[in-house]
């Protein structure tokens, strides 16, 4: 995968307003990462809190690019439901990852990290190491 296509980034939360501005936010801490396609997948299809399969299957296919997909979520039910995605095969793009990682801090990361040009196991990397940053 690669070939100076772009990893695509997902962010995963059960509200679509804290979805999308952890994707606005990591965009713009990374110089607005304009080459990285990144989708909010938040809240259920009606707009309220949850997580949908719908959603989250649409946001990884409007970013797929042929790179591999990261994918980062917030809680519990947002990584049952994409392992269930995962383990169904057919229902995310191939080279999709689930990335164990902090939302907002492996988010930014990732875009970053996507941003250099790197593949989807350094993308995947940047984002996990993001559980060593200290904060005091």
């Amino acid at each position: 995968m690669g070939g100076g296509k772009p990893v695509g980034i997902v962010l995963v939360s059960h509200s679509a307003e804290v979805a999308a501005s952890v994707a606005e936010l990591a965009r713009g801490l990374a110089g607005g990462a304009s080459g990285v396609p990144v989708a909010p997948a938040g809240g259920n299809e009606a707009g309220g809190l949850g997580t949908s399969a719908e959603v989250i299957s649409a946001a990884a296919a409007s970013v797929d690019r042929g790179a591999g997909v990261a994918v980062l979520t917030d809680l519990g039910s947002a990584v049952l439901t994409v392992k269930a995605l995962l383990a169904e095969g057919g229902e995310l793009p191939d080279g999709t990852r689930l990335v164990d990682a902090p939302f907002v801090e492996g988010a930014v990361a990732a875009v970053v990290t996507a941003a250099t040009g790197a593949g989807l196991d350094a993308v995947e990397a940047a984002a996990v190491d993001a559980y060593t940053y200290r904060k005091a």
